[in-house]
């Protein structure tokens, strides 16, 4: 196993693999821009299918200034471009940390940049069937005939890709307290004990995240809740299996066969073999005594 601190980088070299991914990130971006370009009036108004539902008469929407329409394709593209080379986006960001990781930790590479994807697609997905037509019924339901909407391509795309953003982001919370009970900086016991300050959190970040409306704010809290809960169950998972790892049983010891002695009986063994050298030692003073008796009475 390769441990990280035995392969330290200096801060340059930091900055150079930051500079690296950045690049290939932004060269995605740029290709897949392009890509979808070509087809920039089709993905606006794949954008704009659950506002031409609720829209009354069939309306339209306008765009105020001149350049506006030319902008508006540009900025849909560039959303799209994002959503497309997301995995790519995600993958750069795992090579970049992956250096720290320990090799156990870098197996998580591929369910990393699946999970993040398929849970930041399905948070836009889940914007774009639940939220889009709600929020959007319930603010032209304002309309009187006197009041007719006329909606603008700047608002509303900007209204779109914050909600549509927001919701990816948010998630993938799931993914990041995984890795944070991985690394040791959560456990589910305190993520429970401090669920009333989650729920708090949830509706203040929504708050910050959405446009300044309740309706959206609401839609989006409930979702966080939901992942908070999903996440606790994640990372109690998580626990256990890092307790299984580290309380797996050590190799057995081989058992021993008949009548060889065993780890009780060598202290027997070293009694014996003590009170042996001590009775040994005593015999060869005894007869160095007789032999220096005899030596005296020769003399005399």
């Amino acid at each position: 196993m390769t441990d990280p601190d035995n392969e330290k980088m200096p801060f340059t070299s930091h900055l150079e693999e930051l500079r690296t991914r950045l690049i290939r990130i932004f060269t995605a971006i740029a290709v897949s821009f392009v890509g979808c370009y070509f087809f920039k009036e089709r993905l606006f108004g794949i954008l704009t299918l659950p506002l031409k539902d609720i829209l009354p008469d069939k309306g339209s929407m306008i765009f105020t200034s001149l350049p506006e329409a030319f902008f508006t394709y540009l900025k849909v593209s560039f959303f799209a471009a994002i959503f497309v080379s997301s995995p790519y986006i995600l993958y750069q960001v795992w090579k970049f940390i992956s250096p720290g990781l320990y090799e156990k930790e870098k197996r998580y590479m591929i369910p990393f940049v699946i999970f993040s994807t398929a849970f930041f697609v399905g948070g836009a997905i889940f914007a774009y069937f639940v939220v889009f037509p709600f929020g959007f019924r319930f603010f032209l339901a304002f309309g009187t005939e006197f009041i007719r909407p006329m909606l603008s391509l700047r608002e509303f795309l900007s209204f779109s890709m914050k909600v549509l953003l927001a919701f990816g982001i948010v998630f993938e919370l799931p993914i990041f307290m995984f890795f944070l009970a991985k690394i040791g900086l959560v456990d589910s016991r305190k993520l429970v004990k401090n669920r009333k300050y989650a729920i708090l959190l949830a509706f203040i970040g929504a708050a910050i995240l959405t446009p300044p409306d309740v309706v959206t704010q609401v839609l989006m809290a409930i979702p966080i809740v939901i992942l908070f809960e999903i996440s606790v169950w994640i990372v109690r998972k998580a626990e256990g299996k890092k307790e299984e790892e580290a309380g797996s049983p050590e190799e057995a010891e081989p058992e021993r066969p008949e009548g060889e002695p065993g780890e009780e009986a060598a202290p027997e063994q070293e009694e014996k073999k003590t009170e042996g050298e001590e009775g040994q030692g005593q015999a060869e003073k005894t007869g160095t005594a007789e032999k220096a008796a005899e030596s005296d009475d020769s003399r005399e």
